[in-house]
């Protein structure tokens, strides 16, 4: 029996060997990056979309196929252009048949007119002439303004930027067929959360991110803020100008870092290296020593360290739930600093 016990013990300091090792000896691979000095920023993210400063979204007022298109996407337009015509066919039918209707009723209106005038016919007969003349007027002047609207025409100068609407197809109410406008200026109309807009204000600047340009930091400017923000996304539209020289074109999707505040010569760890206000720095040895840091400027990328760290300590980043004090690791990579 006293054999048995001995050998459980055995097993169990065996075991809590293996653990030890296996949690301090173990090392498992880190990636790591450096801390260092640098401008932190405060930054107020949004996602925006590229839009011309000056543009219309054409759509018709009166649902009708298409019989003719301006074929001149990416052309220079003129206010009043035309861009579509609808088909006029059973408008112009009706018409024809007011207009016969209406050289009818004028020709009874004269003719009762001189019999009025000769005592033959009533006032009420006249009047009843008269009345049919001016309904049959009104209906074709109302046809004939229904027609304009068949002529789908640039609401203002500037270039055809698309062209939806084709020979063809039918043309539903409040479907856009075509969008019109300057090319330049662009700006970019972005969705701010309402609990960071109070810190967003106008002249402050931005860098933009886009799929298109990677690696890029493109700059833009806040240049307006709406003052009544949407209840059921709970964001506010900021629109931001960007430079003539901008790359970005009509319609791509941006990410907006908005700078709030900078902070010179500030020491800098990536964000994704903080785990529960702490930093798991990478000794010399290879180890990894657990600091506790207070934190000043935050923004996504980089984040200011006030107190716990100095320039060129390594940390792991990102950092790991499951590392502790002295464990042994493997440094897999080393990413270069972030710009905040």
């Amino acid at each position: 029996m006293k054999s048995r016990v001995l050998w459980i013990v055995a097993l169990l300091i065996l075991a809590a060997a293996a653990g030890w090792w296996y949690w301090v000896e173990a090392k498992p691979t880190v990636s790591v990056s450096t801390v260092t000095r640098g401008t932190a920023a405060e930054i107020v993210y949004a996602t925006g979309v590229v839009e011309p400063a000056h543009w219309a979204k054409v759509t018709t007022v009166v649902a009708g196929r298409i019989v003719e298109s301006c074929n001149c996407e990416g052309q220079d337009i003129r206010k009043g252009d035309l861009l579509f015509r609808l088909d006029d066919t059973e408008m112009r039918a009706r018409a024809d048949e007011i207009r016969a209707r209406l050289e009818l009723a004028e020709k009874e209106l004269a003719r009762t007119s001189d019999l009025y005038e000769r005592g033959v016919h009533t006032r009420e007969r006249y009047d009843q002439a008269f009345t049919e003349v001016a309904k049959l007027r009104a209906s074709l002047a109302a046809l004939e303004s229904q027609a304009i609207d068949l002529e789908i025409k640039a609401p203002l100068d500037g270039q055809v930027l698309r062209l939806e609407g084709d020979v063809g197809e039918v043309a539903i109410l409040g479907d856009g067929l075509a969008w019109v406008g300057q090319p330049k200026p662009l700006l970019v109309i972005a969705e701010v959360n309402e609990e960071d807009v109070p810190r967003v204000a106008i002249g402050q600047q931005a860098l933009l991110k886009a799929d298109a340009f990677p690696g890029q930091a493109l700059p833009a400017v806040v240049s307006s803020i709406t003052p009544m923000g949407d209840p059921e996304l709970k964001t506010y539209r900021v629109r931001l100008s960007l430079p003539a020289t901008t790359p970005l074109l009509i319609n791509m999707t941006v990410d907006v870092n908005i700078i709030i505040r900078t902070l010179e010569d500030a020491i800098l760890a990536p964000a994704p290296a903080l785990i529960n206000g702490a930093l798991q720095v990478v000794t010399d040895e290879g180890r990894i020593e657990r600091r506790p840091v207070e934190t000043g400027v935050a923004g996504a990328v980089m984040v200011q360290i006030v107190k716990g760290a100095t320039p060129g300590e390594r940390v792991v980043s990102p950092a790991l739930d499951d590392l502790m004090n002295g464990h042994r690791v493997r440094v897999q990579s080393e990413t270069e600093p972030m710009a905040p």
